[in-house]
Order: structure tokens, then sequence, then C-alpha cells
């Protein structure tokens, strides 16, 4: 009986290739290729919806609108400054403060205005008087011209009476001299007669003497009379010019004196005060601003590609930084500036050169604001603001 011994398991035969290890023993595939394929696949999608985004944005909002952060708030302040030389009596305000119109500011000391105006009221009150004096002269001065107008009717009356004494002399003189040929005369009758005869002749020239001088006393009076006449025609003692003159004096006294009292010419905010009690000023010099924060307006800053289609009247939608963009102004624009801020620089740009390089310019765009936006939230000068102009009507 043979043996039952286990037989051996042949080897492979030379030439012959080993088998493959069970799948088990083999490692899976890594799949770094497959995510990075679905990351462009998600990546190429969120660029596209961001597309669609934008081009969205674009047709209904971005091709009617220009926007730009280039923009600043101002307003038209007013300097305080003293029309009048004098010395500070008072500071009634401080930086920062609200003012109300008419508010007083500054109180400098009235004494030399207050004497001018005294003085200007004294030259005043004697001119009226010194104009109701020429109309109660007019009043003499006719009478005196009717005095002289009778003096020489009374002159004319005399040298017809010595006309009549003078050919009376005559006459008498004339038949003594005929008697006297004869012998009816003496002597002396004819010598008594030529003396009345030349005492007639110096008569009557003393009476046209005496007409001459009334005639020029009357003419002396009309004279007089034209020139008062002439200060007094054509106004009232209220409207004659000497009172004028004095009144615009008195006028201009009491305006000095009212300008010691510096008000507020609108109401604002005091800025950039520089005054100190006690201190001398001149006029012309800048004690304060006031800054109408209520009458606020924002200067923004374009580039000139985007203004073809911007004209006066557009609405504007504003947000300040100080308030961050949840609070949104609502204004339009008021205008644009006659040239950029390069072109009214102090030393502007000189592009005829050689190596000139052109520069996209920007030109203000005047944006007037609510005014009840202003007083709801309050603006301050140079703040920053970002704008967005609606040209889709223009």
């Amino acid at each position: 009986m043979a043996d039952s011994a286990t037989t051996p398991t042949p080897g492979p035969t030379p030439g012959q290739a080993a088998t493959a290890p069970p799948p088990s023993a083999v490692p899976p595939p890594r799949p770094t290729s497959n995510r990075r394929n679905q990351l462009f696949a998600l990546l190429a999608v969120v660029l596209v919806v961001l597309g669609l985004i934008y081009l969205v944005y674009w047709v209904l909002v971005g091709r009617v609108h220009v926007s730009t952060d280039d923009a600043y708030v101002n307003a038209d302040s007013a300097d305080i400054t003293p029309q009048v030389a004098a010395q500070v009596a008072h500071v009634a305000v401080s930086d920062t403060q609200p003012v109300k119109q008419g508010q007083v500011l500054v109180q400098l000391d009235p004494a030399d205005a207050k004497a001018a105006l005294d003085q200007a009221q004294a030259e005043f009150d004697q001119s009226v008087r010194k104009v109701n004096g020429y109309f109660a002269n007019e009043q003499a001065l006719s009478g005196q011209v009717a005095v002289r107008a009778a003096d020489i009717t009374k002159a004319e009356a005399q040298i017809m009476s010595a006309q009549s004494d003078l050919d009376r002399a005559r006459t008498e003189l004339g038949r003594r001299q005929r008697l006297a040929q004869t012998g009816a005369v003496s002597g002396d009758e004819l010598t008594q007669a030529e003396n009345q005869a030349h005492v007639a002749e110096a008569a009557l020239a003393q009476a046209k003497a005496t007409k001459v001088q009334a005639q020029a006393n009357r003419g002396a009076a009309v004279g007089t009379q034209a020139v008062n006449t002439a200060l007094i025609s054509g106004a009232p003692v209220a409207e004659n010019p000497e009172v004028g003159a004095a009144r615009a004096k008195l006028a201009a006294a009491q305006l000095d004196y009212d300008r010691t009292t510096l008000r507020a010419p609108f109401d604002g905010v005091i800025a950039k005060k520089n005054v100190a009690l006690g201190e001398r000023v001149q006029v012309g010099e800048t004690l304060m601003e006031v800054v109408p924060i209520d009458r606020a307006y924002v200067d923004a800053n374009f580039k000139e590609v985007q203004l073809r289609h911007v004209h006066v009247g557009q609405p504007v939608i504003l947000t300040a930084d100080i308030y961050g963009g949840h609070i949104k102004y609502h204004g339009h624009v008021a205008g644009v500036a006659g040239g950029t801020g390069a072109a009214f620089a102090l030393i502007p740009a000189q592009n005829a050169t050689g190596n000139w390089i052109k520069i996209v310019q920007r030109l203000p765009v005047r944006v007037s604001l609510d005014p009840q936006e202003l007083r709801d939230h309050p603006l301050r000068v140079g703040l920053s603001m970002k704008a967005s102009i609606d040209i889709s009507g223009g």
C-alpha cells in the first residue's frame, strides 16, 4: 500500500509570469484630480453668476448712474470783520457755538463813535436852524426890496420938485435980468435971483443922485434876495441840500455807532474765532467765521468722462462717511463748475512740454441738499461724501 504523502505544489516553470495578488491587496486610486476639477467647475459657476449679477446691475442701475467718492461738504461761510477800528469790549461767543441771525457776537467800545454821533447830531440841528433862517430872511429881504423901490419913487418925486424949483428960479432970474437992463432991479436982487437958480440946480442934481443911489440900493436888495431865494428854492427845509448833507453825515455817524456791535448775518456755527477781550481790532480784520450748516451743499468731483449726460436738476443720492451708508441724502445738481481744479490752481499746469502725460481731470459738480434732511442729520464743512447722479432722465 502506497503511503499517502502530500504532493508538493509545483512552482512556476521558468518563463511563466507570476500570478497577480488578490484584489484586496491593491490600494484605491487618489481623488486629487477629481476634486480639482470640481473646484474649477464651482469657480466657473460662481464667476458666471457674478457676471450675470453685474450685467443685471449695469443694465438696471449702473448705466444710468454716475458715482464718485471724491465729494466734500461745503458752505458759503461769512467772515465777521469790523468796519470801524476800536477796542473789543465784549466777546459773546466761542468756537463751535451755534448762533442765530442777529445774535451779538462781538461788542466794540462805542465811546469814539458815540462822540462822533453827538457832533453830527448837533451839526444837523444847526443846519436845520440855519435853513429856517433862510426862509425867515426871505420875507425880510422882500421888505427891503419894497423899501428900496419906495426910495426910488421918493427920489423921483424929489427930482420933479427940484426941477420945478429950478424952472421957477430960472424964470425969476430971466425976469430980473430983463428988468436990470431998464434999471428997475438992483444988482442985489439980480444976484439973489442968480443964487436961487444955482441952488435949484444943485437941488435937482442932488435929487437925481439920490434916485441913482436908491436904484443901486434896490438892485443890491434884489441881488441879496435872489441869493437867499436860490438857497431855499425848490425844496422845503427837510429837503434842503444843506440839511441833506448834514443828515447824511448824521446817518454815517449812526452807522459807525451801530457797527460797533457785530451780529450774526444768519443762523450757523462759529468757527475760526480769533479775537480776545481788550484787543484793538482794525477795519477788515477777520475775527471769526459763521458757517451756515443748514445751508450746506456738496461739491462732488466727477471725472470728465462721467459728465457727458449730467445736467442741472438731475436727482442725486448721497451718503456721508460720518453717518454711514444707511443715512441717505436726497439732492439735485445745482450747477457744474466753469473749470477744473487744475485750471484754477495758483500755479496752473503747463501742458505745452515735451514730457506731457494726459491725466483724466475732475470737474466739481455743485449738489444742493434737502434742508429738512440737513436739520435731521447736520453736516460740517469738509466732511467726505459719496454721490450718485441719476442720469436716466438726461
